[in-house]
Formats: C-alpha cells, sequence, structure tokens
C-alpha cells in the first residue's frame, strides 16, 4: 500500500525488505517499523494465532475532543445520532423529514461543523464505520449549517467520546471480494433514499463469512425514487461499480477473483438482475438493471 511517503511492504525473504530499505537509504531519510504497528496514522494489534488484525487509531477522538474543546458527556451517548421513534403497530413507517427551521449559524460556525466532519471522516472511514451515516447527512447539510446540524455534530461528538477506542477487527481469508447491498427507502431529507454497501475480503463460500471492511458505503441518492425494489437496485449498482476496479487491483496483485458475491435482502431486485422476474414499464432503472446483467453475465458478479 502506497500513501506518498507512507508505505507497508509485503516480502518473502528478510534480506529481501532489507535490500529495498539499504537502497531507500542511500537516497532519503528513512524510518522502518518492522512490526507493521503504525501507517497513516491507524494502528494495528496483529495475532498470529487467530489469524487477525485489529486496526484503532489510539489518542485520536483525545485530541479531537481537545482540539474542538468538547468537553465529555456526564451520561454515555451510546447512538451516533438521534434516535427517530417508531410507531408501533403501522403497516409502514409514513413519517416524513421535518424541514430544519431552527436558525443558521455564522460563517465561523459553519467552518467548525465542516471541520470537525473533516476529522471524523478520516477516523469513521479508518476504524470506525458506524459513524458513516450520521457523517453523510451531516455532510449535506454543512455549506448551511443551523443550530439542528450544530446539534446533531455535538451529539456525535458525545457518542465518539464515550467511545474512543473502536476498532475494525480483520480476519485472514482467501482474499475473494465480497459485499452486502442496502437501501434505506425515503428516509433522507426531501423524499431522498441511503445507499449502503459492506465490501469485505472472504473465502470462496455461497454466503462467504463476514469480515473487517476494504471499503463501506453510506451515501443519501440524489435522485428520489418510486419504489424499494428501485432504491435498492440503485444502491446495487452504486456498490458493484464500486467493486469493479477492486477486483480489478485483486487480481493485479495475483489473487485471482471468481463471481464477487453480492447480498441483497430484496427479492424484486435480485429478480430483475437475475432474469426470474419479467420487466415492464422500467425505463427509469433500465441502465442500471442492464449494467448489473452485462457485468453478471460477463462473470463477475454473482447476486443472490
Amino acid at each position: 500500500m502506497l500513501i506518498v511517503d507512507d508505505f507497508g511492504v509485503q516480502y518473502t525473504g528478510r534480506e529481501h525488505a532489507e535490500h529495498l530499505h539499504a537502497t531507500l537509504q542511500a537516497h532519503y531519510e528513512v524510518t522502518t517499523d518492522w512490526g507493521g504497528t503504525k501507517f497513516a496514522g491507524i494502528d494495528f494489534q496483529w495475532d498470529y494465532t487467530k489469524h487477525t488484525c485489529r486496526a484503532t487509531m489510539n489518542g485520536y477522538i483525545d485530541e479531537v475532543l481537545l482540539k474542538f474543546d468538547h468537553p465529555r458527556p456526564k451520561k454515555p451517548q451510546h447512538s451516533p445520532h438521534k434516535h427517530r421513534k417508531i410507531v408501533y403497530g403501522a403497516d409502514s413507517q409514513l413519517q416524513t423529514i421535518d424541514i430544519d427551521t431552527s436558525p443558521p449559524l455564522d460563517a465561523t460556525g459553519i467552518k467548525r461543523v465542516q471541520a470537525i466532519v473533516g476529522c471524523l471522516l478520516y477516523y469513521a472511514r479508518a476504524c470506525d464505520n458506524k459513524l458513516l451515516c450520521t457523517l453523510s447527512t451531516i455532510s449535506t447539510q454543512q455549506a448551511s449549517a443551523t443550530q439542528n446540524t450544530l446539534a446533531a455534530v455535538n451529539h456525535l461528538l458525545d457518542h465518539v467520546a464515550t467511545y474512543p477506542s473502536d476498532g475494525i477487527t480483520f480476519k485472514a481469508s482467501n482474499m475473494i471480494l465480497a459485499a452486502h447491498s442496502d437501501a434505506s427507502y425515503l428516509s433522507e431529507s426531501k423524499a431522498r433514499s441511503r445507499a449502503g454497501a459492506h465490501i469485505f475480503l472472504s473465502n470462496n463460500d455461497p454466503i462467504p463469512q463476514n469480515n473487517g471492511q476494504v471499503l463501506s458505503i453510506s451515501a443519501v441518492l440524489r435522485s428520489v425514487y418510486g419504489s424499494v425494489a428501485e432504491a435498492e437496485l440503485a444502491a446495487l449498482y452504486k456498490c458493484a461499480t464500486e467493486m469493479v476496479p477492486l477486483r480489478n487491483a485483486l487480481e493485479e496483485m495475483g489473487w485471482k477473483q471468481p463471481r464477487s458475491p453480492i447480498q441483497v435482502d430484496n427479492s424484486t431486485a435480485e429478480g430483475y438482475v437475475n432474469n426470474t422476474i419479467v420487466t415492464k414499464r422500467l425505463k427509469s432503472i433500465d441502465m442500471r438493471i442492464n449494467w448489473l446483467k452485462d457485468r453478471k453475465s460477463q462473470g463477475q458478479f454473482r447476486i443472490y
């Protein structure tokens, strides 16, 4: 992996790694970590008996709280965002997102919100993907942030202060790319939906065992969709397009890929792609369906 001047190498034979190190030392100032305990600010804890690696960012949240002068909560905050009340007994949840009428923040307040989102976004991608849903919602509001946006940011800071050392555990696998894809219908403002995906490396099993994510997707879909199946197909399309370059990278690294399994929880979306449902009146989603069918017929994906 390469991030400008911070990189890690996998090697067979210590002498080859030392040869690379000596060559670099002849021209550059180089520091080394033979234990592989830190990369791009991420701390790694290796367990060679259980074949696992846990990624954390020790002390990062403490620095964020100090930087933005946010006090630790008196009561633990277990959720990254405010709970939306469920109407029990209803066939479907019909509540819409309330329009935010709270006072707008000044330029300093908006810049503070944007800075906090930026700090936590790297942390979320690196070792706490549970924050991504909340962060993407706040990101859609940050250009014209209000008092409600600030309250949501403070709620999120209370949550990370409650759990400052969260991390992701990766298990050794056969490097087969797999994913779970899902959509949350009409759950965002302006009648929009959310796409979610968990992309990970596993074994070539009918239902691959879960693992730490290679990539997590939690994004508000810009278009307004007319049905749950349409939103599910949009989320599946987004997930599959992100997996194509990952498949290519793994192939070039020597890890031959079978059809990448993608799990969905909507039988209509699965039926469209696998041709078990006759499609009619689908012009609005025709492109996504046919792209997914094309890639499936090329042997890139297995939708189940």
